[in-house]
């Protein structure tokens, strides 16, 4: 029996769909617009090949998944961020990588999310020092605003190895 040869995808090449970006980056909910324009669809291929194993489920025909940016200046390691559009579900998501490609770790750091209850939504700044100052605010559907006391804040860390930790 012939061995059959797979075209392993490069590492590289879906790292090049993410242009590189110097903090500071604020990701809002309109960001993805502007990411959309200055960046080209990633193909096909790379999503299903990095993105989908990344995410952890198969996605429907209306998933739909933009390359916003590579995080410039780490030494030893990759850091990327996606948006991933689904129903009702709309993320920024932050993904590490070690130097040969395999993924450190995973985190969603912004998006909208709707419960059928609440409407939550999040922005995130990432800072020069690696850290990520996340803000999220939630309305219900009996109110007409965002509640104050449902509103949170937090911090997250790069840290040098790629592990994502609160800070």
């Amino acid at each position: 029996m012939a061995k059959v040869k797979t075209k392993k995808i490069d590492f590289i090449a879906f790292l090049e769909q993410f242009p590189l970006l110097e903090p500071p980056i604020l990701l809002g909910e309109d960001s993805h617009h502007a990411f959309s324009k200055a960046n080209l669809p990633i193909p096909l291929a790379l999503i299903s090949h990095y993105l989908i194993p990344i995410d952890g489920e198969e996605p429907d025909e209306n998933t739909e998944f933009i390359a916003c940016f590579r995080l410039d200046g780490l030494k030893d390691i990759h850091a990327i961020v996606y948006w991933k559009a689904g129903l009702l579900n709309y993320n920024y998501v932050l993904v590490t990588f070690d130097k040969a490609g395999n993924m450190i770790e995973k985190r969603v750091i912004a998006g909208t999310f709707y419960d059928g209850e609440k409407l939550t939504q999040s922005v995130a700044t990432i800072d020069e020092d690696w850290m990520i100052s996340i803000a999220s605010g939630q309305s219900s559907s009996h109110s007409s605003g965002f509640s104050a006391t449902e509103s949170t804040a937090y911090q997250l860390e790069i840290l040098p190895d790629g592990t994502i930790i609160n800070a």
